[in-house]
């Protein structure tokens, strides 16, 4: 009886590490980060830089879990960044012209959704890839936005708009939604009807048209939903400093989508986590924070994150074979 039992918790050890793997890996990643930058300059440890690295990371992490679902879904959105742009221009706009903050708050998130809702509506009935669709729209996105503001600087916004800003308890409010927003994605992916339906679509989803699933509803409704999230990290992106420069964020999205992969997400879609894309949004801003307080040049993140990457899709590629 010891034996069977024995193997029967090695067995549920193996599931839980078969399902949550690369999570663990991340997280360790981001703990002995912390014990060895933190031995080597006691400073890392301070504070001021932890706030800095879960706070002022938080919009990232957001933006990744919308991504993560669009990723497990068999999609991609190269445009994420230019809509974070976007989202937050119209924000300030917003705020410095009087409007409600709630108004200056859920109008651009509204336009994320819609924007997003329509975009996957044209991959889902036109068939076009969703990586062309998506670069036609960071190119609308972005040049829309330089043509209507020349990139100027957005400030005096109001003190109750920057909700980055409010810490309650005296934690920043935007590692609450961060928390929040991952906790309740991870709930919604794993246990309702629709969240398992975003998996089988990425999956292979004429066995999931076989099973009774509307794939063009999914897909639109996935992208309605990445809509929300990077409209929630679009307003804690806009409201963390003082000033908006209406441009895109240099970069934005291929770091969005970096923390998707290297969190878990198979690029090739159907598996992986949202609690993975997080861990690795956090990864990022340590592995960024640690390269300052080594005195090691800050341009090498993106060559380890570009190590990172090829690491997790060649793990992944494995992973696949030994399944098969």
């Amino acid at each position: 009886m010891s034996s069977v039992s024995a193997g029967a918790s090695r067995s549920t050890l193996q599931r839980f590490l078969g399902g949550y793997g690369q999570e663990i890996v991340v997280l360790l990643s981001i703990v002995a980060l912390f014990i060895v930058v933190g031995f080597v300059n006691p400073r890392f440890l301070s504070d001021t830089n932890i706030n800095s690295i879960f706070a002022g990371n938080a919009y990232i992490a957001i933006a990744a879990i919308g991504m993560s679902m669009i990723i497990i879904a068999g999609h991609i959105d190269v445009s994420v960044g230019a809509m974070i742009g976007v989202i937050a221009t119209i924000a300030g706009t917003l705020a410095v012209a009087g409007y409600p903050v709630w108004i200056a708050w859920s109008v651009p998130i509204l336009f994320s959704i819609v924007v997003s809702a329509g975009t996957g509506a044209l991959v889902a009935y036109t068939r076009i890839p969703s990586i062309v669709v998506t670069l036609g729209m960071l190119s609308i996105l972005k040049g829309g936005l330089i043509s209507a503001t020349d990139g100027a600087w957005i400030s005096n916004m109001p003190p109750e708009f920057m909700i980055a800003q409010m810490r309650p308890f005296g934690i920043p409010s935007a590692v609450y939604f961060m928390v929040a927003l991952t906790i309740l994605a991870a709930l919604f992916m794993r246990y309702t009807d629709f969240g398992r339906a975003i998996y089988a679509v990425g999956g292979n989803m004429e066995a999931a048209r076989a099973a009774g699933i509307n794939p063009e509803r999914s897909v639109i409704g996935v992208f309605a939903l990445h809509g929300l999230f990077t409209g929630v990290a679009g307003i804690l992106f806009a409201t963390q400093l003082q000033v908006i420069q209406s441009t895109v964020p240099p970069n934005l999205e291929l770091t969005v989508i970096t923390a998707s992969v290297i969190g878990g997400v198979s690029i090739l879609g159907g598996t992986g986590t949202v609690i993975g894309s997080t861990l690795a949004a956090i990864l990022f801003a340590c592995i960024g924070s640690a390269l300052i307080f080594l005195n090691v040049s800050a341009y090498w993140l993106r060559a380890v994150l570009g190590l990172l990457i090829l690491a997790t899709v060649l793990a992944d590629m494995a992973r696949r074979r030994r399944a098969q």
